[in-house]
């Protein structure tokens, strides 16, 4: 008996060949390309849930109209849109495809830093921020320190620390650079914000200190800032140099809001355009998690700090504009904060009332047609794809305007019922999914549903009887 037992720890069950038992590879699938809760997590690996997988003509009007009224208009213009919204207009509930869009317009920002879509008018870096649940990012400091978080989590310091370290290397002909050394940036990057490397060069903090002592941005800064502060990590007594991490650090040592705020809107920015940095996008999805679980007064109190912090008060960012907000908004949050921008001035900087359908600072985001299901539906089958096929297989034209219309075109819902559509297809031996199938499925369905809702309402009479019985 114990030797069996002795036997079974180091017996392993079998693994069966995953790609001889593929119940999808019929219809030349992978596996499910669509996703069983369509909510997109940027955390998660699955590019099903993440937003990875896009489908950019479906969105090409909104994304034609940031690039044009946001991104390709001047940083340097004071005019420029300091916070515009992408408003729901579908009225399909959630689910449209607004935080997949968002994420996907993050990669276009920072892919090239705007330069390639401004014609090297702008050069900006974009962040992507989601308010916590359950009113935790209820004041405008709740959010200051998830900007901070998405600065950090971002490693936008590090890149602005390593081109300020650059142009001074550069400038001062402390040491020349070949072409083979400039091919890899992130290798730069960690080389210029690494101690050891400049040893290795015989390179001397403290001629960069010197450099960038003569930069304005830089006498600017609060005396405190590391950068300013730790001198000592210039001059070699202290083996440090100045990174995104202690920065960041710095920023959470910070007691007061005052503080926080002017290391942001001040030092940050300073930091920023030293880089080369004209401006920033800042995407908030799901932005009415923050009034939600607000009191009017705080609502306005919110929208009085968005107003000093972004025009009206005496930081850099204000002056200039640097950061820019872009507030992901569903169909009722205008409603539910028109009086406080309203009471706050904001109204009159960033108008979310009696909006014109020419405004240039508005986003409508409105519901998918029957051909953008199809070509959402696609795009998710290529990404599944065996082997190349460029059709909508197991899918007929009539299977998706029917799924379409069923989900009143919203892409969440959609997606999840082509997932359920796969599975039905694969359990009931389906070769192809046409109207007729997606109207069987949603009829097995129903009566489950209400069998299901029978059964609780039976189980609910029988429980209501007992109380009754026994008094």
């Amino acid at each position: 008996m114990e030797e069996n037992k002795m036997i079974s720890l180091i017996k392993k069950g079998k693994i069966e060949n995953v790609e001889n038992c593929n119940k999808f590879e019929r219809y030349n699938l992978k596996e499910n390309p669509f996703p069983a809760t369509p909510f997109v997590n940027q955390e998660n690996s699955d590019k099903r849930y993440n937003g990875e997988i896009y489908e950019e003509a479906i969105r090409s009007r909104e994304l034609g109209f940031i690039e044009d009224n946001f991104l390709k208009i001047p940083q340097s213009n004071l005019n420029h849109i300091r916070i515009g919204y992408i408003l729901d207009t579908s009225y399909v509930g959630r689910g449209n495809g607004k935080s997949t869009f968002a994420l996907n317009l993050l990669k276009k920002i920072n892919k090239d830093y705007c330069l390639d879509i401004s014609q090297n008018t702008n050069k900006c870096f974009g962040l992507y921020i989601v308010p916590e649940p359950s009113g935790r990012t209820r004041t405008f400091m709740n959010l200051l320190d998830l900007i901070m978080d998405a600065i950090y989590q971002a490693k936008v310091i590090d890149y602005a620390l390593a081109a300020i370290r650059l142009e001074a290397i550069l400038e001062c002909k402390i040491k020349e650079f070949n072409e083979k050394e400039f091919s890899d940036e992130k290798k730069i990057i960690e080389d210029l914000n690494d101690l050891k490397w400049y040893n290795d060069n015989n390179l001397k903090l403290k001629d960069i200190q010197e450099y960038l002592s003569k930069k304005i941005e830089f006498n600017l800064l609060s005396s405190d800032n590391p950068l300013r502060k730790n001198r000592s990590s210039y001059n070699g007594s202290n083996l440090s140099i100045v990174t995104n991490e202690m920065l960041y650090l710095h920023y959470k040592s910070l007691k007061r809001d005052i503080e926080k705020i002017n290391f942001v809107f001040d030092d940050l920015v300073n930091i920023f355009t030293m880089a080369g940095f004209n401006g920033s996008y800042i995407i908030i999805d799901d932005f009415e998690r923050i009034p939600d679980f607000q009191s009017d007064r705080q609502k306005r109190d919110f929208a009085l700090e968005l107003r000093t912090n972004f025009f009206d008060g005496s930081s850099q960012n204000a002056k200039i504009g640097f950061y820019n907000l872009i507030l992901m908004l569903h169909a009722g949050v205008p409603r539910l904060i028109q009086k406080a921008w309203g009471d706050s001035g904001m109204d009159q900087r960033s108008p979310i009332s009696s909006v014109s359908p020419t405004s240039n600072h508005i986003i409508s985001f409105d519901k998918l047609n029957s051909d953008y299901a199809t070509l959402l539906i696609k795009k998710y089958l290529t990404e599944y794809r065996i082997s190349i096929e460029d059709t909508i297989s197991p899918f007929k034209e009539d299977a998706i305007s029917k799924i379409g219309e069923h989900c009143e075109y919203n892409a969440a819902k959609i997606l999840k019922l082509a997932n359920n559509l796969i599975e039905y297809a694969v359990n009931n031996d389906i070769q192809e999914i046409n109207k007729e199938v997606v109207n069987n499925m949603l009829q097995t369905t129903a009566i489950e549903v209400e069998g299901k809702s029978s059964i609780i309402e039976e189980a609910s009479e029988d429980l209501i009887s007992k109380i009754e019985k026994n008094g």
